[in-house]
């Protein structure tokens, strides 16, 4: 298992459904999550570290359609 930080930056308007079909899928292993406001052209950041793998990611990438999604490995297990 690797710690992950995972960016994501959603349309402001749908980041209420596309969090909660995350949250679905993660659940237990976010360990840190942060909500930035959105900019002027209605996108919103959210940060998030949780523990799981590159297949995690793909499965995120999924749901995550219209909105950017980037990831780094913080450590590895």
């Amino acid at each position: 298992m690797q710690i992950l930080e995972v960016n994501m930056r959603l349309p402001y308007k749908e980041r209420g459904s596309i969090l909660g079909r995350l949250l679905s899928k993660v659940g237990g292993r976010i360990k840190d999550i942060h909500f930035l406001p959105p900019d002027a052209t209605g996108m919103s950041e959210v940060r998030m570290e949780l523990v799981g793998d590159r297949k995690l990611i793909q499965e995120l990438r999924k749901i995550v359609k219209d909105g950017k999604l980037s990831f780094k490995v913080l450590s590895e297990a």
